[in-house]
Protein backbone atom coordinates (compact mmCIF):
# COMPACT_ATOMS: atom_id res chain seq x y z
CA UNK A 1 0.00 0.00 0.00
CA UNK A 2 3.20 1.95 0.67
CA UNK A 3 2.86 5.32 3.06
CA UNK A 4 0.16 6.64 4.18
CA UNK A 5 -0.75 10.18 3.43
CA UNK A 6 -0.88 13.24 6.01
CA UNK A 7 -3.86 15.24 6.48
CA UNK A 8 -3.74 17.93 8.98
CA UNK A 9 -6.12 19.83 10.90
CA UNK A 10 -6.33 23.16 11.66
CA UNK A 11 -6.41 25.33 14.50
CA UNK A 12 -10.07 25.34 15.76
CA UNK A 13 -9.66 28.64 18.16
CA UNK A 14 -11.55 32.37 17.40
CA UNK A 15 -8.60 34.37 16.28
CA UNK A 16 -7.00 31.51 14.17
CA UNK A 17 -9.29 29.67 12.32
CA UNK A 18 -11.02 33.03 11.69
CA UNK A 19 -8.30 35.45 10.51
CA UNK A 20 -7.54 35.17 7.43
CA UNK A 21 -3.72 36.05 7.42
CA UNK A 22 -3.29 33.02 10.15
CA UNK A 23 -5.54 30.70 7.73
CA UNK A 24 -3.39 31.60 4.64
CA UNK A 25 -0.38 31.44 6.41
CA UNK A 26 -1.29 27.85 7.65
CA UNK A 27 -2.72 26.19 4.76
CA UNK A 28 0.37 27.73 2.50
CA UNK A 29 3.03 26.27 4.88
CA UNK A 30 1.30 22.70 5.03
CA UNK A 31 1.01 22.81 0.99
CA UNK A 32 5.14 23.41 1.50
CA UNK A 33 5.39 20.93 3.37
CA UNK A 34 3.85 18.35 0.91
CA UNK A 35 1.00 17.50 3.11
CA UNK A 36 -1.60 16.19 1.16
CA UNK A 37 -4.93 17.41 2.70
CA UNK A 38 -6.15 19.30 5.27
CA UNK A 39 -9.51 19.12 6.69
CA UNK A 40 -12.27 21.17 8.47
CA UNK A 41 -15.29 19.87 11.13
CA UNK A 42 -18.75 20.89 11.01
CA UNK A 43 -21.63 21.64 13.98
CA UNK A 44 -23.99 24.32 12.61
CA UNK A 45 -24.66 24.94 16.62
CA UNK A 46 -23.13 23.43 19.97
CA UNK A 47 -26.01 23.31 22.81
CA UNK A 48 -24.82 24.68 26.14
CA UNK A 49 -26.34 21.48 27.90
CA UNK A 50 -26.55 18.62 25.29
CA UNK A 51 -28.13 15.56 25.71
CA UNK A 52 -25.80 12.64 27.00
CA UNK A 53 -25.77 11.33 22.74
CA UNK A 54 -21.89 11.89 22.45
CA UNK A 55 -21.09 8.18 21.01
CA UNK A 56 -17.45 8.62 21.66
CA UNK A 57 -17.34 8.81 25.76
CA UNK A 58 -18.78 6.86 28.35
CA UNK A 59 -21.94 8.47 29.43
CA UNK A 60 -22.65 9.90 26.27
CA UNK A 61 -21.43 13.88 27.23
CA UNK A 62 -18.42 15.54 25.63
CA UNK A 63 -16.64 18.06 26.64
CA UNK A 64 -16.66 21.18 24.23
CA UNK A 65 -14.22 23.82 25.21
CA UNK A 66 -15.37 27.63 25.20
CA UNK A 67 -12.63 28.64 23.15
CA UNK A 68 -13.29 26.59 20.24
CA UNK A 69 -14.64 27.24 16.62
CA UNK A 70 -15.90 25.76 13.85
CA UNK A 71 -16.32 27.94 10.67
CA UNK A 72 -18.77 26.97 7.64
CA UNK A 73 -16.64 23.24 6.49
CA UNK A 74 -16.99 24.72 2.25
CA UNK A 75 -16.87 28.28 3.26
CA UNK A 76 -13.51 28.07 4.87
CA UNK A 77 -11.95 25.27 2.37
CA UNK A 78 -13.43 27.87 -0.26
CA UNK A 79 -10.99 30.73 0.64
CA UNK A 80 -8.40 27.88 1.77
CA UNK A 81 -8.61 26.60 -2.06
CA UNK A 82 -7.89 30.26 -3.49
CA UNK A 83 -4.70 30.10 -0.98
CA UNK A 84 -3.29 27.22 -2.58
CA UNK A 85 -3.08 25.08 -5.38
CA UNK A 86 -2.34 21.63 -5.08
CA UNK A 87 -3.19 20.30 -1.61
CA UNK A 88 -7.07 18.46 -1.04
CA UNK A 89 -9.56 20.05 1.11
CA UNK A 90 -11.56 18.09 3.22
CA UNK A 91 -14.69 17.70 5.65
CA UNK A 92 -14.75 15.84 8.26
CA UNK A 93 -16.96 16.07 8.64
CA UNK A 94 -20.50 17.81 7.08
CA UNK A 95 -23.46 16.64 9.28
CA UNK A 96 -25.34 16.13 5.80
CA UNK A 97 -28.48 15.33 6.88
CA UNK A 98 -29.04 18.31 8.34
CA UNK A 99 -28.89 20.28 4.64
CA UNK A 100 -30.82 19.94 1.30
CA UNK A 101 -29.02 18.07 -0.99
CA UNK A 102 -29.56 19.92 -3.41
CA UNK A 103 -28.20 22.75 -2.12
CA UNK A 104 -25.12 20.97 -1.01
CA UNK A 105 -24.95 19.86 -4.68
CA UNK A 106 -24.31 23.50 -5.88
CA UNK A 107 -22.07 24.50 -2.97
CA UNK A 108 -19.93 21.88 -3.02
CA UNK A 109 -19.34 21.60 -7.09
CA UNK A 110 -18.55 25.56 -6.82
CA UNK A 111 -15.46 24.83 -4.46
CA UNK A 112 -14.62 21.43 -6.68
CA UNK A 113 -14.41 23.41 -9.82
CA UNK A 114 -12.56 27.08 -8.15
CA UNK A 115 -10.22 24.45 -6.27
CA UNK A 116 -9.23 22.59 -9.50
CA UNK A 117 -10.75 19.08 -8.37
CA UNK A 118 -9.38 19.01 -5.11
CA UNK A 119 -12.08 19.13 -2.97
CA UNK A 120 -12.93 15.84 -0.23
CA UNK A 121 -16.37 15.71 1.06
CA UNK A 122 -16.45 13.45 4.47
CA UNK A 123 -20.25 13.29 5.49
CA UNK A 124 -21.75 12.25 8.71
CA UNK A 125 -24.92 11.99 10.61
CA UNK A 126 -23.82 13.72 13.67
CA UNK A 127 -25.17 13.09 17.19
CA UNK A 128 -26.22 16.14 18.95
CA UNK A 129 -30.33 15.79 18.26
CA UNK A 130 -30.31 20.07 19.87
CA UNK A 131 -28.49 20.76 16.22
CA UNK A 132 -30.85 18.50 14.49
CA UNK A 133 -33.84 20.72 16.61
CA UNK A 134 -32.34 23.86 15.77
CA UNK A 135 -32.17 23.11 11.88
CA UNK A 136 -35.34 21.96 11.79
CA UNK A 137 -34.89 18.30 10.86
CA UNK A 138 -35.81 15.56 12.44
CA UNK A 139 -33.52 13.45 14.12
CA UNK A 140 -34.75 10.13 14.08
CA UNK A 141 -33.92 8.09 10.65
CA UNK A 142 -30.87 10.07 10.42
CA UNK A 143 -28.81 7.61 8.53
CA UNK A 144 -31.54 6.62 6.16
CA UNK A 145 -31.79 10.73 5.75
CA UNK A 146 -27.85 10.47 5.19
CA UNK A 147 -27.82 7.27 2.19
CA UNK A 148 -30.74 9.48 0.28
CA UNK A 149 -29.10 13.01 0.62
CA UNK A 150 -26.03 10.90 -0.82
CA UNK A 151 -27.92 9.08 -3.96
CA UNK A 152 -29.18 12.43 -4.56
CA UNK A 153 -26.18 14.13 -4.95
CA UNK A 154 -24.14 11.66 -6.88
CA UNK A 155 -27.57 11.92 -9.27
CA UNK A 156 -27.58 15.96 -9.61
CA UNK A 157 -23.70 15.82 -9.93
CA UNK A 158 -24.34 13.72 -13.21
CA UNK A 159 -25.05 16.05 -16.79
CA UNK A 160 -28.02 17.14 -18.08
CA UNK A 161 -31.45 16.97 -16.72
CA UNK A 162 -31.80 14.55 -13.16
CA UNK A 163 -34.83 12.99 -11.77
CA UNK A 164 -34.58 11.06 -8.00
CA UNK A 165 -37.42 9.59 -6.01
CA UNK A 166 -35.96 8.69 -2.42
CA UNK A 167 -37.66 8.79 0.42
CA UNK A 168 -36.64 11.97 1.97
CA UNK A 169 -35.51 13.99 -0.97
CA UNK A 170 -37.20 14.38 -4.87
CA UNK A 171 -36.75 16.01 -7.92
CA UNK A 172 -37.63 15.68 -11.41
CA UNK A 173 -35.94 16.63 -14.60
CA UNK A 174 -33.77 19.16 -12.77
CA UNK A 175 -30.30 20.26 -13.88
CA UNK A 176 -27.53 21.49 -11.46
CA UNK A 177 -24.61 23.73 -12.99
CA UNK A 178 -21.95 23.43 -12.57
CA UNK A 179 -21.40 19.95 -12.51
CA UNK A 180 -18.48 19.17 -10.47
CA UNK A 181 -14.97 19.44 -12.24
CA UNK A 182 -14.31 15.52 -11.66
CA UNK A 183 -16.98 13.58 -13.25
CA UNK A 184 -19.13 11.66 -10.81
CA UNK A 185 -18.11 14.54 -8.39
CA UNK A 186 -15.57 14.42 -5.77
CA UNK A 187 -14.60 11.33 -3.41
CA UNK A 188 -17.93 11.36 -0.70
CA UNK A 189 -15.46 9.83 2.40
CA UNK A 190 -17.92 8.23 5.06
CA UNK A 191 -17.04 9.32 8.83
CA UNK A 192 -18.31 7.64 11.92
CA UNK A 193 -17.06 4.78 14.28
CA UNK A 194 -20.06 2.24 14.29
CA UNK A 195 -20.75 -0.86 12.50
CA UNK A 196 -23.11 1.38 10.58
CA UNK A 197 -20.80 3.79 9.44
CA UNK A 198 -18.91 1.45 8.46
CA UNK A 199 -21.19 -0.54 6.57
CA UNK A 200 -21.84 2.05 4.53
CA UNK A 201 -18.54 3.28 3.84
CA UNK A 202 -18.67 -0.67 2.17
CA UNK A 203 -21.75 0.55 0.47
CA UNK A 204 -21.92 4.06 -0.31
CA UNK A 205 -18.44 5.53 -0.16
CA UNK A 206 -15.07 6.37 -2.06
CA UNK A 207 -13.65 6.46 1.67
CA UNK A 208 -13.77 5.37 5.17
CA UNK A 209 -13.04 8.10 7.93
CA UNK A 210 -13.90 7.00 12.14
CA UNK A 211 -13.46 9.08 14.73
CA UNK A 212 -12.25 8.15 18.27
CA UNK A 213 -11.54 4.73 18.01
CA UNK A 214 -9.15 2.18 19.44
CA UNK A 215 -6.67 0.41 17.27
CA UNK A 216 -8.54 -2.89 17.76
CA UNK A 217 -12.01 -1.10 17.37
CA UNK A 218 -10.25 0.29 14.05
CA UNK A 219 -9.17 -3.08 12.69
CA UNK A 220 -12.47 -4.24 13.23
CA UNK A 221 -14.39 -1.58 11.38
CA UNK A 222 -11.53 -1.84 8.08
CA UNK A 223 -12.96 -5.23 7.76
CA UNK A 224 -16.38 -4.46 8.12
CA UNK A 225 -15.96 -2.08 5.35
CA UNK A 226 -14.26 -4.43 3.14
CA UNK A 227 -16.55 -7.38 3.70
CA UNK A 228 -19.51 -5.17 2.89
CA UNK A 229 -17.93 -3.80 -0.65
CA UNK A 230 -17.20 -7.17 -1.55
CA UNK A 231 -20.60 -7.98 -0.61
CA UNK A 232 -21.92 -5.07 -3.03
CA UNK A 233 -19.80 -6.10 -5.66
CA UNK A 234 -16.73 -3.72 -5.03
CA UNK A 235 -13.52 -4.16 -4.21
CA UNK A 236 -11.71 -2.56 -1.59
CA UNK A 237 -9.31 -0.35 -3.28
CA UNK A 238 -12.55 1.77 -4.26
CA UNK A 239 -12.70 2.71 0.14
CA UNK A 240 -9.92 4.87 1.01
CA UNK A 241 -9.49 4.40 4.73
CA UNK A 242 -7.99 7.45 6.73
CA UNK A 243 -7.79 7.47 10.95
CA UNK A 244 -6.93 10.05 12.83
CA UNK A 245 -4.96 8.47 15.95
CA UNK A 246 -4.77 11.19 18.42
CA UNK A 247 -8.77 11.77 18.28
CA UNK A 248 -8.79 8.30 20.08
CA UNK A 249 -5.39 9.30 22.65
CA UNK A 250 -4.29 12.52 22.32
CA UNK A 251 -0.59 13.08 21.51
CA UNK A 252 0.10 10.01 19.83
CA UNK A 253 0.91 11.43 16.50
CA UNK A 254 4.69 11.06 17.51
CA UNK A 255 4.38 7.65 19.26
CA UNK A 256 5.59 5.20 16.43
CA UNK A 257 4.05 1.85 18.05
CA UNK A 258 0.63 3.53 18.66
CA UNK A 259 0.47 4.73 14.79
CA UNK A 260 1.90 1.33 13.70
CA UNK A 261 -0.91 -0.46 15.46
CA UNK A 262 -3.06 1.79 13.29
CA UNK A 263 -1.64 1.75 9.89
CA UNK A 264 -1.47 -2.28 10.75
CA UNK A 265 -4.95 -2.34 9.26
CA UNK A 266 -4.01 -0.82 5.98
CA UNK A 267 -4.84 3.30 5.76
CA UNK A 268 -4.42 5.55 2.83
CA UNK A 269 -4.50 8.35 4.93
CA UNK A 270 -3.16 9.68 8.69
CA UNK A 271 -4.34 12.61 10.09
CA UNK A 272 -3.01 14.77 12.67
CA UNK A 273 -4.18 17.81 14.78
CA UNK A 274 -2.02 21.00 14.46
CA UNK A 275 -2.78 21.75 18.08
CA UNK A 276 -1.50 18.55 19.20
CA UNK A 277 1.96 20.81 19.30
CA UNK A 278 1.06 22.61 22.13
CA UNK A 279 1.30 25.79 20.04
CA UNK A 280 -0.37 27.91 17.31
CA UNK A 281 3.07 29.64 15.91
CA UNK A 282 2.87 28.75 11.88
CA UNK A 283 7.19 27.83 13.07
CA UNK A 284 5.98 25.12 15.42
CA UNK A 285 3.34 23.38 13.79
CA UNK A 286 5.95 22.78 10.64
CA UNK A 287 8.42 21.47 12.74
CA UNK A 288 5.58 18.93 14.32
CA UNK A 289 4.20 18.04 10.57
CA UNK A 290 8.23 17.38 9.69
CA UNK A 291 8.53 15.24 12.69
CA UNK A 292 5.40 13.13 11.46
CA UNK A 293 6.56 12.44 8.21
CA UNK A 294 10.37 11.66 9.25
CA UNK A 295 9.74 9.89 12.86
CA UNK A 296 6.28 8.29 12.24
CA UNK A 297 5.38 8.11 8.34
CA UNK A 298 8.19 7.51 7.00
CA UNK A 299 8.75 3.91 9.23
CA UNK A 300 4.92 3.03 8.52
Amino acid sequence: MGQPSLGVMPVFLQGYITDAAYSRAMVQMLEAEGVESVWTVEHVVMAEHPEPRYPYAEGGRTAHPADTVLPDPLEWLAFAAACTERIHLGTAVMVLPLHQPAIVAKRVATVDNLSGGRLLLGVGSGWQIEEYRACAVPYERRGARLDDAIAALRELWQPGYRTHHGPYFQFDRCESKPTPLRAGGPPIIIGGSTEAAARRAGRLGDGYFPYVISPDDFTARVETVRSTASTAGRTSDEVSITVWPSSWQRGCSLDLEVMRRFADSGVDRVIVGAQECGSTEISVIRDFVRRVQDEILAKL
